[in-house]
């Protein structure tokens, strides 16, 4: 069972940052948006009905702090009362802190988890035959395309050497060719937050995590802000086909982002984005641990040019949007037999954390175990109304 405290969701500066989140009230049956301050958690819900509405702000961070809202209680409390197994459900608990953004999400966009798609192409979705292929494949291509620029005349001269040697890829193509791999991870509204259950398709066997960091949009373009993520990947489904990708990657609570959304002021940047690391933790009831981490450094396209591959005159969100910025992390250790590499069991436990954004903490359960999704957009239209927002 996860028990969570006010240290787990806040950064390690605690409330120094600007921090935006969503906490479902009973009492009004539906999602209050929230500023998590020093002393308490604040309902800004009266001036802004959704957090993509204070995202479409010039500057989100500075207008939050000129609004007092109405006090719900201590973070603590209401961290404790978030994870299902604890949960009193006449008091407040912790959503995710996105609504009407769009959730996307940016695939291939480190050398190492673009190898590993590559392996999962080739081994059609059987862990077993994994190692081998992953030596062939580094023999072929190497394992360090840290310098190479996406798109780039080496990276077209690369590619035409792979293809003569037969080892071209639709992952190398957006890996190093001039477009990057822009997807819809989930259904407006349907991601969860932390404490809660994570689901992963019952008929997969082989899938893992993806520790990531999410950055929000607002519908002009604009950066205002990040969270964490984990884009809960199916390796056997996509290494089938990647026309199972909408099957791989969108299930009920598949998309878990968290704990808060972290707005940039003078505390953070989008250059803090750039440097940091996302650390990796998954346990199980097995006795298992598994630690990863991935580090934006070393991602192969800047932050930027993956929004504006997103959003412009071909593309545009009205109500913004997530983009989840890909991962480095791809498990390769041996979880059961020799070979087999790593897939979840149930009740798994993982841990995504960075310094600046806290702790992303869910349960693992087939998707169809996980709390159904029932709250859509018509849903929140009514509770709004009725709250007059």
């Amino acid at each position: 069972m996860i028990t969570l405290t006010a240290k787990d969701i806040l950064p390690e500066d605690g409330t120094n940052g600007t921090l935006v989140g969503r906490v479902w009230l009973p009492r009004r049956d539906g999602p209050a948006v929230v500023a998590v301050r020093s002393d308490g958690v604040f309902d800004v819900t009266a001036r802004f009905p959704t957090v993509s509405a204070l995202c479409e702000e010039s500057d989100p961070a500075a207008v939050l702090r000129t609004i007092k809202g109405e006090p719900l209680g201590e973070l603590d409390s209401i961290a404790a009362n978030t994870p299902p197994d604890r949960r009193d459900r006449q008091k407040p608990w912790l959503l995710a802190p996105l609504d009407l953004q769009v959730l996307k999400a940016a695939g291939v966009t480190f050398a190492i988890s673009m190898l590993e798609r590559v392996i999962e192409e080739r081994a059609r979705g059987n862990p077993a035959s994994a190692e081998a292929i992953r030596k062939e494949v580094v023999r072929l291509v190497g394992d360090d395309f840290s310098k190479l620029k996406p798109g780039s005349e080496e990276a077209m001269r690369l590619k035409q050497v792979l293809i003569e040697q037969q080892a071209w890829s639709q992952y190398l193509e957006v890996g190093i060719g001039p477009d990057a791999e822009v997807f819809t991870k989930a259904p407006v509204l349907s991601s969860v937050g932390t404490g809660m259950d994570a689901g992963l398709h019952p008929k997969s066997t082989w899938n893992n995590p993806e520790p990531e960091v999410v950055l929000v949009i607002s519908s002009r373009g604009n950066i205002v802000g990040a969270t964490l993520g984990n884009d809960v990947n199916l390796r056997d489904f996509e290494g089938r086909s990647a026309l199972l990708l909408s099957k791989a990657k969108d299930n009920n609570a598949s998309c878990a982002v968290g704990p808060l959304l972290r707005l940039f002021d003078r505390s953070f940047s989008l250059d803090r984005v750039r440097n940091m690391d996302v650390g990796l933790t998954v346990k199980g009831l097995d006795g298992f641990v598994l630690e990863g981490h991935s580090s934006i450094s070393k991602i192969s396209r800047d932050p930027t040019d993956l929004v504006a591959q997103t959003i412009g005159p071909v593309h545009q969100y009205p109500d913004g949007f997530a983009l989840f910025l890909g991962t480095m992390f791809a498990p390769v250790k041996d979880r059961d037999a020799p070979g087999q590499g790593f897939t979840h069991k149930r009740d798994d436990i993982v841990t995504i954390a960075a310094p600046e954004l806290g702790k992303l903490v869910n349960r693992m359960r087939s998707s169809d175990e996980c709390e159904p999704w029932t709250f859509g957009i018509s849903a929140l239209m009514k509770s709004l109304a009725v709250r007059g927002s």
